[in-house]
């Protein structure tokens, strides 16, 4: 194929400084309309002082679920803690590989946080009765808690049904209040850093509760709800994002314990077989069986019907 003389193609005299200064002022305008238009608002995070003052009772709940260790934080394993070896592809522990941050869930998103707060004896007395007791002994109390708050109405803590709940109820209300008054989110948030800045333990607290859920949904954000490619609100997303969230949606990855794993590897393989089409035989001919570029390039292609 000969290769087209540049001069043949027809020439004309602009001004670039100007076509850039123009462009980048028509530019700059509809991107400030589009941004009027559609941009999304600018959500406040969420807050451990915003959980408490809205859902009081899933605070207390959250923290007996922790003290009983049956959060999805508390069971999930590694990378977070020993619970379970964590998710795994072709039986390599990809999670487990990482290693694990929070070794104990109730010791790292709740004793710990209580045992900062001073001047405080009913609250200091609850943790060291729970410290001294055998850990099967914390965790029959702690579900006991646990089993009432479900039966109480509305989950309320003071309509909860007496019994013996040893000292978690002090340790569950004693969170809620560190919630309530703000300190609760910086002794999250300072994991021993000097800047403070580690947000997982917030986290993974406010995700064990049922607030940040259902805020979630609300927002169209849920798992089910394609919400990894979703904004808040009905505005436009990351509609790039679309093939990595459909796998969600599908079987066997909707239901697998190993869906992060499993989508991960997968969107990773489709990453290098996307890489490696101009080298696989079939494929790298498909531009001559659809020839797009004489569209394209139409005006050129109907001078020189050869090339």
């Amino acid at each position: 194929m000969d290769t087209p003389d540049s001069h043949l193609f027809p020439t004309r005299p602009y001004d670039l400084v100007k076509e850039f200064v123009v462009a980048l002022l028509a530019v700059s305008v509809v991107t400030v309309v589009l941004a009027a238009v559609f941009s999304s608002p600018d959500e406040r995070a969420i807050t451990m002082r915003d959980w408490a003052s809205a859902a009081p009772a899933d605070v207390v709940a959250t923290a007996t679920a922790e003290l009983a260790g049956t959060t999805t934080s508390a069971t999930y394993g590694a990378p977070y803690n020993h619970a379970a070896p964590g998710q795994s592809v072709l039986g390599l522990p990809l999670q487990r590989w990482g290693g694990v941050g929070l070794p104990t869930s109730s010791q790292d998103l709740v004793l710990q946080p209580l045992g900062s707060v001073t001047g405080d004896p009913a609250l200091a007395s609850a943790l060291a009765t729970w410290r001294s007791a055998p850990a099967g002994q914390r965790t029959a109390w702690a579900t006991a808690y646990a089993d009432a708050l479900a039966k109480a109405p509305a989950g309320d803590p003071a309509r909860a049904a007496a019994g013996d709940y040893g000292p978690v109820p002090v340790l569950a209300q004693g969170l809620l209040t560190m919630a309530a008054s703000g300190g609760l989110e910086g002794a999250l948030t300072s994991s021993g850093t000097f800047y403070g800045g580690d947000q997982t333990r917030s986290l993974l607290l406010l995700s064990d509760g049922a607030y940040l859920e259902d805020r979630a949904v609300a927002q169209h954000l849920g798992g089910d709800q394609w919400g990894m490619m979703n904004e808040t609100g009905d505005y436009p997303g990351q509609p790039w994002m679309w093939l990595y969230t459909f796998w969600y949606q599908v079987k066997p990855f909707s239901t697998s314990d190993n869906a992060d794993a499993q989508v991960w590897a997968l969107m990773m393989a489709l990453t290098v077989g996307l890489a490696l089409v101009p080298f696989v035989p079939g494929l790298r001919s498909v531009p001559r069986w659809v020839p797009v570029h004489r569209l394209i390039w139409r005006d050129y292609y109907r001078a020189h019907p050869r090339t």
